[in-house]
């Protein structure tokens, strides 16, 4: 059966690093370190537990997929994001 393609995409810039997705995904398909975050695409399902627990609405899922979404950090607030 094919993998489906990754639909959940982290707001760049926005996470402070709670941890609380993490403790939520049983696939333990998050990789969190002291100042990064990370889907380790080949372990998630798309099952968006993690977009349910996330506070501050940084995780989103996206239902046409992620391969086009920004994944820099703006220098400055309010910088445009770079597709």
């Amino acid at each position: 059966m094919a993998q489906p393609h990754l639909m959940i995409h982290i707001v760049p810039g926005k996470c402070d690093y709670c941890g609380c997705c993490v403790g939520v995904c049983p696939e333990d398909a998050i990789e969190l370190q002291e100042s990064s975050i990370a889907i380790i695409e080949e372990r998630c399902t798309n099952c968006r537990k993690c977009v349910w627990a996330c506070p501050w609405e940084v995780i989103e899922f996206h239902r046409d997929g992620v391969k086009d979404m920004p994944t820099h950090t703006p220098h400055h607030l309010n910088e445009p994001v770079k597709f």
